[in-house]
């Protein structure tokens, strides 16, 4: 006990060991879906889902445990929602590359993510690019992980007339996707602990009652391999110019997301202020994730938002984050339940993520056109097109034109027009 007060602070930052492990718990039973969400995005793009369950897992393990100890934050980091969404639809099924080039990009960016770590690039770029334009980005991928959620519940299917249409209301399997987001809005609502798992859990028994899914053919089993994805990653043939701009999305989407998420836990908590030791070891450890996540063979991994759970609960310190990678351990025996969950007890998921990344649009200023213009074209483009890519870099060019063209030089620096110029290869080499 002495050990733990030492090592984490306990009495300097004012909590307990009884409140850090209640917190710890609370940010597992908050953000333990991404388990089964993860390896069923990612399988999409042929990659086993069994080893996805285990790698998943184990990179959560790992991951939030390190930065426990390091950091000493109450910040618990998985694989990011939106980047494996983009991953399997945008890189493996949009842009027919590999799953293990894909891995590859997802390697290059994490490298370069942990060096620029231990430099000033990271507040160079932050400082470069608006908070509303930021907004927008989070706000565009919650449209695109919505869109591809409402796909794959059947509610949203093509139409050779005008690209898109309402699906098949009379269909079981749809109804049941649409039972499931009511249910996981409900719980969400009602502000209800581990709301997302237990939507699962309750969508799936729902399935298993009506026979639209298999039961499972057991509860518990050994964890499986993760041989066929781990160090599969192909980084010479991500290596080519074509490739660069992705390499760039997926390095600033993670490092936006990671900036996002940890100012909204540091203000619940009191930590990450100007100059935060903290604020430097976190990103450190979420960089050092994500080299480990392509190595196992997962996408981009960050920091979940979810911790603010825990932080509600009083934790404060690495200890809850110590304690939540401690409980995935229990995930990696699970994967008979796993693999019962249909389909449409996890896309609602994704539609509900979507609601909550969207709702960053509230906070833009929408009175000023160079901001409106740039970040409707972010967030439309998103999904219209298919590509967080492409978004991204339509927003930074269509930014920096109209700031030219109204000669709002204060609004320009040489890290939009960089970024602007990044995006426009992105056009360029598409």
């Amino acid at each position: 006990m002495e050990l733990l007060e030492r090592l984490f602070h306990l009495k300097e930052k004012n909590t307990t060991i009884s409140t850090e492990v209640r917190a710890g718990i609370s940010t597992f039973l908050a953000m333990m879906y991404i388990v089964p969400v993860n390896a069923s995005i990612m399988s999409l793009t042929g990659m086993p889902f069994d080893a996805l369950i285990t790698a998943t897992a184990v990179v959560t393990i790992i991951a939030t445990i390190l930065n426990g100890i390091w950091s000493n934050t109450p910040v618990a980091m998985s694989v990011g929602m939106g980047l494996n969404a983009y991953f399997t639809f945008g890189l493996v099924k949009g842009m027919g590359i590999p799953w293990q080039t894909a891995l590859g990009i997802v390697m290059i960016s994490g490298i370069i993510f942990l060096i620029l770590s231990f430099t000033k690039f990271r507040v160079w770029v932050l400082e470069s690019v608006p908070d509303d334009l930021r907004r927008a980005i989070s706000a565009g991928i919650g449209m695109f992980i919505a869109f591809i959620g409402l796909q794959g519940m059947g509610v949203v299917v093509k139409n050779d007339a005008v690209l898109v249409g309402l699906g098949n209301l009379k269909d079981p399997n749809v109804l049941l996707g649409i039972f499931g987001f009511f249910i996981a809005a409900i719980f969400y609502a009602y502000r209800i602990k581990g709301a997302f798992i237990l939507s699962i859990l309750l969508t799936t028994i729902v399935a298993w009652i009506l026979g639209l899914a298999n039961l499972p053919n057991g509860i518990v089993s050994m964890p499986a391999s993760i041989s066929p994805i781990a160090f599969k990653f192909d980084i010479a043939s991500a290596l080519t110019l074509s490739l660069v701009p992705v390499i760039i999305t997926f390095l600033i989407t993670d490092m936006f997301d990671t900036i996002g998420t940890l100012a909204g836990i540091g203000m619940r908590a009191g930590l990450f202020k100007k100059g935060s030791v903290e604020l430097q070891k976190t990103l450190e450890a979420d960089a050092a994730a994500t080299v480990i996540g392509a190595s196992l063979g997962t996408s981009t991994t960050t920091s979940f938002i979810e911790s603010a759970v825990g932080v509600e609960e009083g934790g404060r310190t690495g200890l809850t984050a110590v304690v939540t990678g401690i409980m995935f351990i229990t995930t990696l025996f699970f994967l008979p339940i796993y693999k019962a969950i249909p389909s449409n007890a996890i896309y609602p998921i994704l539609v509900m993520v979507g609601v909550l990344m969207f709702s960053e649009l509230k906070n833009i200023n929408f009175k000023d056109m160079t901001i409106a213009v740039s970040s409707f074209v972010t967030i439309i483009l998103m999904p219209l097109t298919y590509s967080i890519t492409i978004g991204l870099s339509a927003g930074f060019v269509t930014y920096l034109v109209l700031a030219l063209l109204k000669r709002e030089f204060e609004k320009i620096n040489i890290g939009t027009i960089t970024l602007a110029l990044i995006g426009l290869m992105a056009f360029i080499f598409h």
